[in-house]
């Protein structure tokens, strides 16, 4: 309602009149009453027929549903570790003498049984020819020809036991005749002892006879042994790898004076390469001769393949790890000495996954939405491990069971309609 009041009236001694319409002026308790009659009246205007506004329902969104599949995924032991080489030797002269030649230099690749360095061979010519004339030697003392098998010997054949037999037998027959002549007094007792003594040293003297072409025949066989082991020494002045691999450091010249034994190069066989890792005893507990690894460089994006080839017996006592290595192909251009990432797969096993669009994470909780009478519906789940795309479910949903694929700013409770593809 509207309350006019008589325009106040200006004092009597005021000299100005107020001109125009009368001032319209508002109680407390009208005011209020006005307001609400107006808001009634816009809200009456907004609506045809005067009707009240209602609330705007929720709107329906459009999902694609992903099912909860079963996938083998792999548990792996994740460690680091070092490409050594397979094998690594010192290369160096078996004997004594001067640097003649070398045949590689770093980098070089060698075969086995390759000769790469000769030592100086004209001394150990020499005593070839030494040790072929001392055998020759004592094959004559023997008999024997200077060439030839030193086949079995007929000891009662040489002419030092045949001497001495001669003298054996005659020694004999001066013994029968002095014994007869003695017998018939023709011979004094003196003479008798004397063929009796004679008798017995031609008998000992056979026996030295025989054990003196014992002495020669071994003789002849320390000869022998003399003439290999000088032949074996002319061998030895060529340096051969024992291996297949490529020359890691040079350590010799031409002309340098080396004594036996001195290294003279380095070679490493590169292929295959032997990873060594040092895994914890709690990881350990799974690994297993045999099992895949698979080996990654840094800068390097291909993954290089192996198995565990090998095991220590026993964890380190200090650092409670167990030493395992693995044989990994060399396509060539991997070194020895590389710190490498590892993954040795200790078990496979079917697991339930859904794509890993369809895991919300807030907070540090995992979640996934499913639909249930056409609306969403939040399960929170225990995440695994990642393969790919997918992630392993370890709780919250079975298989057979189906998620939003992509369930973006989906709510709880809000109503969905689902559609095929996505």
């Amino acid at each position: 309602m509207w309350t006019v009041l008589p325009e106040l009236r200006q004092p009597a001694n005021s000299r100005h009149r107020a001109s125009g319409p009368p001032r319209v002026l508002w109680t407390l308790p009208v005011a209020f009453a006005a307001a609400l009659q107006c808001l009634a009246c816009n809200q009456g205007a907004s609506q045809p027929g005067g009707a009240k506004a209602e609330k705007p329902a929720a709107s329906v969104k459009e999902v694609t549903l992903a099912p909860v599949t079963e996938l083998v995924m792999e548990q792996a032991v994740d460690i680091s570790g070092t490409l050594d080489a397979d094998e690594q030797v010192t290369l160096g002269a078996k004997v004594a003498g001067r640097l003649a030649s070398i045949s590689v230099d770093l980098a070089s690749p060698v075969q086995r049984d390759q000769v790469i360095a000769q030592l100086e061979a004209r001394d150990y010519e020499l005593r070839i020819e030494q040790a072929t004339a001392a055998l020759a030697q004592s094959r004559a003392q023997l008999g024997l020809p200077p060439d030839g098998p030193d086949s079995e010997l007929d000891i009662e054949g040489t002419a030092i036991v045949r001497q001495a037999l001669a003298t054996f037998k005659e020694a004999q027959a001066n013994q029968v005749r002095a014994r007869g002549l003695a017998r018939e007094g023709l011979m004094s007792g003196m003479d008798l002892d004397a063929a009796e003594a004679a008798a017995v040293r031609a008998e000992t003297a056979v026996q030295s006879a025989r054990e003196e072409v014992r002495i020669r025949e071994a003789a002849v066989r320390q000869r022998r042994s003399e003439l290999r082991m000088a032949r074996q020494q002319l061998t030895d002045t060529m340096v051969r790898s024992p291996l297949d691999g490529v020359v890691q450091v040079r350590r010799a010249n031409v002309g340098q004076y080396l004594a036996a034994g001195a290294p003279i190069v380095d070679v490493v066989r590169i292929d295959p390469l032997r990873l060594r890792v040092a895994i914890p005893e709690l990881e350990a507990a799974g690994v297993r001769a045999g099992q895949p690894v698979r080996v990654t460089l840094q800068g390097d994006g291909a993954t290089y393949p192996g198995t565990v080839a090998r095991l220590a017996p026993a964890l380190d006592p200090q650092s409670r790890t167990l030493l395992v290595e693995s044989d990994i192909k060399n396509p060539g251009h991997l070194r020895p000495g590389s710190l490498v990432s590892a993954q040795i797969v200790v078990s496979s096993r079917p697991v339930p996954t859904v794509p890993a669009t369809a895991v919300v994470r807030f907070a540090g909780l995992a979640k996934v939405i499913t639909v249930e009478e056409g609306k969403a519906k939040e399960k929170q789940v225990t995440t695994g491990r990642t393969s790919g795309d997918r992630v392993e479910i370890v709780s919250g949903v079975a298989v057979g069971e189906s998620v939003v694929a992509r369930p973006g700013s989906l709510q709880q409770g809000q109503p969905v309609r689902v559609v095929e593809g996505g």
